[in-house]
């Protein structure tokens, strides 16, 4: 077979030379009747004109929800430092990082004998003014004492009254109390510790709800409102969604960055989003109707998106425009007509006209121009610039 081949080698070399001999009209003969034949009868020119399976799936028109993407990190919805409100020495401490307390529960206790002494010392001091108010009050019917005496009296009782008031207070200020229900989170300090008043002793986080603030660009300023739905998702739970509002929106757009502020919030009943937790979110903004195809069809070349449309048992390539892309779909803006089968495998070795079998019958179109439910439940978000 190689000899064969080696010696129609050298008869074509052998022709050429005669021909060139006789000049252009000899090249001429060469070209049109030897080497075009030569070319049709080659492998590559009988791979081109073979038939390519391939797969299609008609172009479907769906309801098709917009959504506004940002990021951001959870807050918790109120979070405090737990500090003393007066100085010395832990006795008593009640602190499990991660524990669920309610509001009220104490947390830790100072060292507290000389607030009690002197507690008892002021009520002591009440006791004796009032029953010395009372005698004066009795003597001042008979006009025995005179009634500046008696408001004397009453003034020295005021006065021991805000007295206890002041010493029921400090001894209060030496257990340390949650001002409100949350999760505790972990403390540096441990029993027997001397603590001043600049001491954080843990942190509590009200994780009953978590708000996230995140940034949107001033195009998308007129399309948010109190109330609208954003849908958050996090690498740390895999599908999963957490649903909540939007609940407050800046008055301000930078000028600068040219972005405004917005604060949503999410219901967390089982406490499972911490705070600080990064957070991609989505905010519907409209649903429109759109053509969507396979996003594995498009290809680019030279800055130009096409995809294959099966006509027949043709292949036909069309130039389209893109819009939106999510969960393998992707919207197309021209190019594009509902019910064109669109190729999307077994288009590597497509070109315009080529011959095709599509392998399998495509699925059936619901008819309606609605998406299924499973399509349905899949939105398609506008990404930010």
């Amino acid at each position: 077979m190689q000899r064969r081949e080696t010696m129609g080698f050298f008869k074509q070399v052998l022709v050429l030379c005669v021909l060139a001999s006789l000049g252009g009209g000899g090249y001429w003969y060469y070209d049109t009747h030897i080497a075009g034949a030569t070319e049709a009868d080659s492998p590559r020119a009988q791979r081109g004109a073979r038939t390519v399976k391939v797969e299609a799936v008609p172009a479907e028109e769906k309801a098709l929800p917009v959504f506004a993407e940002a990021v951001g990190s959870t807050r918790a919805l109120r979070a405090v430092d737990i500090v003393p409100l007066a100085e010395g020495r832990i006795i008593e401490i009640d602190i499990v990082p991660g524990e669920e307390v309610a509001e009220g529960a104490v947390l830790a206790r100072l060292d507290n004998e000389i607030e009690r002494a002197t507690l008892a010392e002021a009520k002591a001091r009440v006791n004796e003014r009032r029953l010395a108010m009372e005698r004066a009050e009795s003597l001042r019917q008979t006009n025995t004492i005179s009634q500046a005496n008696l408001e004397l009296l009453r003034s020295e009782l005021a006065i021991a009254g805000a007295e206890l008031d002041r010493a029921q207070r400090r001894l209060a200020d030496r257990t340390i109390r949650a001002p409100f229900g949350g999760i505790l989170g972990i403390s540096s300090i441990d029993l027997g510790a001397r603590v001043e008043t600049s001491n954080v002793i843990t942190t509590l986080d009200d994780l009953s709800e978590v708000e996230i603030e995140f940034r949107l660009p001033e195009t998308f300023y007129g399309q948010i409102r109190q109330d609208q739905p954003v849908t958050a998702t996090s690498a740390a739970f895999p599908g999963r969604n957490f649903s909540g509002k939007v609940v407050a929106i800046d008055s301000r757009v930078d000028q600068t960055s040219r972005s405004f502020r917005v604060r949503a919030r999410l219901p967390n009943p089982d406490r499972a989003l911490p705070v600080g937790m990064f957070m991609r979110l989505e905010i519907e903004l409209a649903v429109r109707r759109a053509i969507v195809v396979p996003e594995e069809s498009l290809q680019v070349e030279g800055g130009n998106i096409f995809l294959y449309v099966a006509n027949g048992e043709t292949a036909e390539r069309r130039t389209v425009t893109a819009g939106i892309r999510r969960n393998g779909e992707v919207e197309i803006l021209e190019g594009v007509a509902a019910g064109d089968l669109i190729i999307h495998r077994g288009i590597q070795s497509l070109r315009n006209g080529s011959t095709i079998e599509i392998i399998g019958a495509p699925p059936a179109s619901s008819g309606d121009g609605s998406a299924s439910p499973e399509t349905a439940a899949k939105p398609q978000p506008a990404r930010q610039g």
